[in-house]
């Protein structure tokens, strides 16, 4: 009878381990590559481009064919487990503490102090950030709180503009056309095609419409976006609407006294990334905001790893309730197909 107890409460116990395990973060380990060593850490939490679909196959390239690992966080439902795009419930966050890279692709979050505490000491030490899309107006903060100053209007002329502004090199400003209806050429600016970045970048679009977008001064423009009348890549130009800067790096001053480098981009839909010339843009810049710009060669391997099904743009449905530990391994579809 004792054994019989004994052996039970072990079963229990172990149990519990593992429903603890698949609660954790979704992680990607790399075994060899230029990023062997590093430690990623990618934020996907908007309520529209489908973040949730972009970063974990970001991750999975960074970790497939550059030897990083790469921990995906998400906006989850703190009952269920489940996804929540845009939900301000991002568990995991404290892994930021040994990053070397933060990818961040967020939209009007208002985190908990436990969640938002480590980003700010990330930022503080100068870590190299990478902020796609609505990471520009990322945060949405109310004013009586102590993390008020990364709201995306925060007025305060210290912080102007907010974590958006001050770390990315804008805030949000509007959209630059019909979203949905329109989609956008990037072009790379001729006198920036030798930035390491750049190299072996060609023919970039995007699924989605053009923001308006004035980045910081000293922020140095790779690409220029060029909305398009229509929703596919070879959609004429929109006429009535010039470039607008869309891709671009810069430099912040952390509160270390330390410098941290910075791409940001108004793009990264789950769709983008389908196209190779933005999906290499991507993983160049986060091989360039590590320093290790001597690794990027244009004939890098960018290959998709895994089944990829973006559903921003087309008929494509995917399952409603989906767990973060459904995405692990190599070969887990980005995301699940709708379920029966």
């Amino acid at each position: 009878m004792r054994y019989f107890v004994l052996s039970t409460l072990l079963s229990i116990a172990t149990l519990s381990i593992s429903s603890l395990s698949l609660a954790g973060p979704l992680t990607y380990e790399g075994a060899a590559g230029p990023a062997k060593g590093k430690q990623i850490v990618l934020i996907a939490s908007d309520h529209e481009y489908k973040s949730e679909e972009s970063l974990p196959m970001l991750g999975r390239i960074l970790a497939k064919h550059y030897g990083a690992t790469c921990t995906v966080l998400f906006g989850v439902d703190p009952q269920t487990g489940f996804i929540r795009p845009g939900n301000s419930n991002i568990p995991g966050t404290e892994a930021l503490k040994t990053a070397d890279l933060l990818v961040i692709f967020t939209r009007f979050q208002n985190l908990p102090p436990e969640q938002m505490q480590p980003i700010v000491d990330y930022l503080d030490r100068g870590g190299p950030v990478v902020g796609l899309r609505t990471a520009t107006h990322g945060f949405k903060i109310p004013q009586d709180s102590p993390f008020a100053k990364y709201d995306y209007q925060y007025k305060g002329e210290e912080f102007k503009g907010g974590f958006g502004r001050q770390i990315l090199g804008e805030t949000w400003v509007g959209h630059y056309g019909p979203n949905h209806k329109s989609s956008t050429r990037l072009d790379i600016v001729p006198d920036k095609a030798g930035h390491p970045i750049l190299r072996g970048v060609k023919d970039m679009s995007a699924e989605i419409g053009a923001y308006n977008a004035y980045p910081i001064e000293g922020s140095e423009v790779l690409a220029m976006a060029q909305p398009l009348a229509g929703m596919e890549p070879t959609s004429p130009s929109d006429e009535t609407k010039t470039p607008m800067p869309g891709a671009w790096v810069r430099n912040y001053k952390s509160a270390s006294g330390r410098s941290g480098r910075v791409f940001t981009s108004t793009y990264g839909a789950s769709g983008d990334l389908v196209n190779e010339g933005f999906r290499r843009m991507l993983v160049n810049a986060c091989l360039w905001t590590m320093g290790l710009e001597d690794a990027i060669k244009p004939d890098n391997d960018i290959s998709l790893v895994g089944p990829f099904r973006p559903t921003w743009h087309g008929g494509a449905k995917r399952a409603k309730d989906i767990k973060p530990e459904e995405l692990a391994g190599w070969d887990s579809p980005i995301l699940p197909d709708e379920k029966k």
